[in-house]
């Protein structure tokens, strides 16, 4: 290998290092969005439910069939994710934080 050679194979190095960097640098934003993203989808599930088992009242008359419905309609159209048990979840998580600001200040991104 003449030193031509020798000098081109450490700038490949070079580039890839930086490249492998940009990359791997890139994965963890998008996963950082994409968490917070779930998080707050989570949060607005949970609003929303609450809000329509409340109809405008303070206290909500809590209907079992309603999670179990929404469960059906949304798996359906969204796969996994949306069981009764994690409409449950959301909902809980919405009343545990009912002001979103407050979710942020919690969790560390």
């Amino acid at each position: 290998m003449n030193e031509n050679d020798r000098s081109l194979s450490v700038n490949i190095d070079v580039l890839l290092a930086h490249l492998r960097t940009l990359i791997a640098d890139a994965r963890k934003e998008a996963k950082r969005t994409v968490d917070v993203i779930q998080v707050r989808t989570c949060w607005e599930v949970g609003r929303h439910i609450v809000e329509f088992e409340q109809g405008g009242q303070t206290r909500a008359a809590y209907g079992k069939k309603l999670l179990s419905q929404l469960a059906e309609s949304l798996t359906g159209e969204f796969c996994r994710g949306f069981d009764p048990t994690n409409l449950r979840h959301m909902r809980r998580f919405y009343l545990a934080f009912p002001i979103y600001d407050t979710v942020r200040r919690e969790l560390s991104w």
